[in-house]
């Protein structure tokens, strides 16, 4: 039998020191993307007649002309202060959820029950904390202030300055104000983004069985591949979930009407290409940002499998 038959499975710290820094780093490289396609969203230009909405590179360079650069890293701290639960809860219910979809007798996940477990894995992590975190994020970023001037006062001063803010005024179920929608967004982005990675990466090994491990470059094409997937198939789905975290609940209305009403409004207004507004920077940030995820992980992980005590056969002692 082989060491790596004899070493230990890897446990949940493992998910938890992997994902944590493999999603600092993302969010560290792609905050400014998240910042322009989220003001992209919210921005009602291009309503006029014979006037297009502002593109991302312009978006971007408004920001930055009347909010400084630091604009662009809005929202950064409710990002980070999340990053580490998301990502540990994202990789660990994924192989929680590929192992009991797994055969029993061969131990393989087929491709349809990666992607179930993808699904799942995205629907956990929106409901434990990727809502919140978006809802105090889009605040942050939607406040069109400039960091340069002193006297122009923010209506949120951080992250936990609005959490406290928006639970006093708006109350705790504010936080998870559009989970629904959050919640469908992530089944389906990482329903695509793990099956696809699955299986490229698999791919990327029949044509290299030399290989026992990948490297790091390759593990960052597959993920740009991989992430790019999503923000194509529910960019609806992420604009007027955008819309609907910034904007104030209306007394007498259920989230499902709002959702109606925030759509409706976007159809007759703005029209179809409103949907997709903020999609270039979306995927500019979301496909880059599952490369450096990827890389990182699989990085970080075979360090801390590396480093796990093993067995040895011999003699029953760890080494």
């Amino acid at each position: 039998m082989s060491r790596n038959a004899n070493k230990k499975p890897v446990g949940f710290a493992t998910h938890i020191i992997a994902g944590g820094i493999a999603g600092g780093c993302e969010a560290i490289v792609c905050q400014p993307l998240d910042t322009i396609k989220v003001r992209m969203q919210l921005s009602k230009s291009g309503r006029a007649p014979g006037t297009k909405p502002r593109d991302f590179l312009a978006t971007g360079a408004y920001i930055v002309k009347r909010e400084t650069p630091l604009a662009l890293y809005k929202g950064l701290g409710a990002v980070l202060s999340g990053i580490v639960p998301k990502m540990a809860i994202r990789f660990a219910s994924f192989e929680a959820y590929k192992g009991w979809l797994a055969d029993k007798q061969t131990g393989k996940t087929s491709t349809g029950n990666i992607f179930i477990a993808g699904l799942g894995a995205g629907i956990t992590e929106a409901v434990a904390v990727v809502t919140p975190m978006e809802v105090v994020k889009i605040r942050l970023q939607a406040q069109q202030h400039s960091l340069a001037d002193p006297l122009e006062a923010p209506r949120y001063r951080n992250a936990g300055h609005a959490v406290y803010t928006i639970i006093r005024e708006e109350g705790v179920a504010t936080l998870y104000r559009g989970v629904s929608l959050t919640a469908l967004r992530q089944a389906t982005n990482q329903g695509a983004n793990f099956t696809a990675y699955q299986e490229i990466k698999k791919f990327a090994h029949k044509m290299q069985p030399e290989l026992t491990e990948l490297p790091s470059y390759q593990h960052m094409v597959i993920g740009l591949i991989s992430g790019a997937m999503g923000p194509f198939s529910n960019a609806p789905i992420d604009t007027i979930k955008t819309r609907l975290q910034k904007a104030p609940a209306e007394p007498g209305q259920s989230s499902f009407q709002r959702i109606y009403a925030i759509a409706a409004d976007m159809w007759k207004q703005e029209g179809v290409r409103s949907f997709y507004k903020g999609i270039t920077p979306r995927v500019l940030r979301v496909a880059p940002g599952q490369a450096i995820v990827f890389a990182v992980y699989e990085r970080v992980s075979h360090v801390v499998e590396a480093i796990t005590p093993r067995v040895n056969e011999d003699d029953g002692y760890s080494e």
